[in-house]
């Protein structure tokens, strides 16, 4: 039986702690929405803008992440996009937004079956809009060519394996054209900033379409530990 199923006929368990009751407890909720932050990689890439997350990728978080992204437990989503709206609405505070996701590689779309930072994108918007900001999703990057698994890679090898990677995707250039002359910020979003090596990738294909990009925005950033990334990879 599928996870989505089991969420269905069981009763949820806090994909936290794994405490009965709701799919994320008092608690763990608490961790997830934590402390919004800019919190930049270090040595951040070149091109990277502002990073904002709100909270570390680590313990109840990370649990979280993960069961939504790899295990199947997509009415996460929501908990998850509450978060991502909560980091974007600190750091942009009253300008109209437009959230982006970084495009998912094709063969994680077919293993997951769902995109997911698409989603907590779509409903990040919903929720800055029901708080008062003139915030939207839109769906302007594309892959442009396949890229490998970035799991174990360093801060070097994630940026050259995403090297040209993206393009817009068909209409962004008129989407663009229009957000400019709204004064709308554009921000690459994504569920976890390690290197920052996707964000700054989504920000140069965009920039070089002439957008502006102050910020990005994650769920979660991972810690440093003796001066390198904690490969945090499921």
């Amino acid at each position: 039986m599928t996870t989505v199923l089991l969420d269905l006929v069981l009763p949820p368990r806090c994909a936290g702690c794994e405490a009965p009751g709701a799919l994320v407890c008092g608690r763990c909720a608490a961790e997830l929405h934590g402390e919004p932050a800019c919190r930049m990689p270090l040595p951040a890439p070149p091109g990277l803008p502002e990073c904002w997350s709100a909270a570390v990728y680590t313990g109840a978080v990370r649990r979280a992440i993960l069961a939504y992204k790899e295990r199947g437990r997509t009415a996460l989503a929501r908990p998850l996009a509450g978060a991502l709206a909560l980091a974007a609405g600190t750091a942009a505070g009253t300008r109209p937004l437009v959230l982006v996701p970084v495009p998912s590689a094709r063969a994680a779309l077919r293993r997951r079956g769902h995109d997911p930072v698409a989603r907590l994108a779509v409903l990040a918007a919903g929720y800055l809009r029901a708080a008062g900001w003139p915030a939207q999703a839109a769906h302007l990057l594309a892959q442009r060519r396949r890229v490998a698994d970035q799991a174990g890679l360093s801060s070097a090898q994630r940026a050259e394996n995403l090297a040209a990677a993206y393009r817009l995707a068909p209409g962004a250039e008129g989407r663009l054209a229009a957000f400019r002359r709204e004064g709308r910020a554009v921000v690459v979003v994504d569920d976890i900033v390690t290197t920052g090596a996707t964000l700054a990738e989504a920000a140069r294909t965009l920039r070089a379409a002439g957008a502006p990009v102050p910020l990005a925005v994650t769920v979660a950033a991972t810690r440093r530990r003796g001066g390198s990334r904690i490969d945090h990879s499921p």
